[in-house]
């Protein structure tokens, strides 16, 4: 059974990795006040920029491509998200119909303008990261095996991305009037912080690391755009609420649904799983999600202003 865990954990961090990043970008929005169902499209755009960056770049900029490729995913995905700020904030549209329309919106014209530049759906790129082991913390009994070996460099800007936005978002003023902006927005809005601007950043991070999860995805396990994230944007909204809006809590259920998703993934070449009906691994962690969710709904920390729309003068 341990070498079964040792086989299957670094796919397990690999498939975490997009999640958690995605999950990431949700909680800036939504601590801001505005709900970005819309995570599945931004990641959508995400993984149509990075793939046509690298697939342009790949031949000329062997090196450079793949990371040139992520930071052109996080541009694609700012921009794109300026649609859902400007009509939830300055429009106060329905959040939640803004978010559908980004999911509509970001699948049906990427898969056109892919078909017009590649001369169909998909773009496939040359190769992604590679899978090194970290020089002598892999040779660590237990922890090496599981953490330090086969990992992508991306696995380690993430968790990166994670240290700095916890200290961010607890530790700095500006992580102060995000959550203000998210609980009491007309008590932020009387203490002088302008609301709107720091919404519209809220946002446009959630974009942006929604993109760069979009184009993780694509360097890592997944190595061409088809479409589609396979979900994965609405996983990472579900990873979000599971995790109660915190920074570490969302690290814990995306975890768990990375590795649940592998070990179903996996099943039917393991042995000791092999017996357990797939579709009951493939469904497992979206029910225990509606357990928990249905045990923790009264102690949720959802932000209270999360989906209202604010607008400045009014009570």
């Amino acid at each position: 059974m341990w070498n079964i865990i040792v086989q299957i954990f670094p796919y397990a961090i690999a498939f975490t990795i997009p999640l958690l990043i995605t999950a990431l970008g949700g909680l800036y929005s939504e601590r801001s006040g505005v709900v970005n169902i819309g995570l599945d499209g931004l990641m959508i755009v995400g993984a149509f920029t990075g793939a046509l960056t690298i697939f342009k770049l790949q031949p000329i900029l062997p090196d450079a491509a793949i990371w040139i490729g992520l930071l052109a995913a996080m541009i694609a995905g700012i921009l794109f998200s300026l649609l859902h700020a400007f009509a939830s904030i300055n429009l106060n549209a329905n959040q939640v119909i803004s978010g559908t329309a980004i999911n509509m919106i970001a699948g049906a014209l990427t898969v056109f303008l892919a078909r017009n530049i590649t001369g169909s759906g998909n773009i496939r790129i040359i190769s992604g990261f590679g899978r090194n082991d970290i020089p002598v913390l892999s040779s660590i009994p237990v922890i090496g095996k599981l953490f330090f070996t086969q990992t992508y460099a991306s696995t380690w800007l993430v968790l990166l991305i994670l240290l700095i936005s916890t200290f961010v978002l607890y530790k700095t003023a500006f992580g102060l009037r995000l959550r203000a902006c998210g609980e009491h927005p007309h008590a932020a809005d009387s203490a002088g912080v302008n609301v709107y601007k720091v919404r519209y950043i809220a946002v446009m991070i959630s974009g942006a690391f929604s993109g760069l999860g979009g184009a993780v995805m694509l360097v890592t396990f997944s190595g061409e755009f088809t479409g589609n994230v396979a979900g994965l944007g609405f996983l990472a909204l579900a990873a979000l609420i599971f995790g109660q809006w915190k920074p570490l809590g969302i690290l814990g259920a995306t975890f768990f649904f990375g590795f649940a998703s592998t070990i179903a993934n996996v099943s039917q070449v393991v042995p000791v799983l092999a017996a357990i009906p797939g579709l009951i691994l493939k469904v497992f962690p979206y029910i225990v999600t509606l357990i928990a969710l249905v045990i923790f709904s009264k102690s949720s920390q959802a932000p209270r202003a999360a989906g209202e729309p604010f607008d400045h003068g009014k009570r």
